[in-house]
């Protein structure tokens, strides 16, 4: 699926990783973090015509973060969308 975005296009592409729209549904409603779900997800509703911008404005992202989301899935796959904790104090747990 291709989507414009301004004079460029935004396109998930599934080719180099064997994947479908419906793969990332799934990877969005099995992962573990709601991070990746709403990577997983974000991707998938712009497979399916949506824009970075649409998305954005529904999940409360930057359009641009959105964009970055599917450029990092374009160049090295779906592992690069799974949330990773990076620092800060550990979660709590009660």
């Amino acid at each position: 699926m291709v989507i414009e975005v301004g004079t460029r296009m935004l396109r998930v592409d599934f080719s180099g990783w064997g994947e479908s729209a419906e793969a990332l549904r799934e990877k969005a409603l099995r992962a573990e973090h709601p991070r990746s779900r709403e990577r997983f997800m974000a991707l998938y509703e712009i497979s399916g015509g949506k824009s970075a911008t649409q998305v954005g404005r529904e999940t409360g992202r930057n359009p641009q973060t959105v964009m970055e989301w599917v450029h990092r899935y374009n160049q090295a796959g779906p592992e690069t969308l799974v949330y990773q904790r990076s620092g800060g104090h550990p979660p709590l747990y009660l």
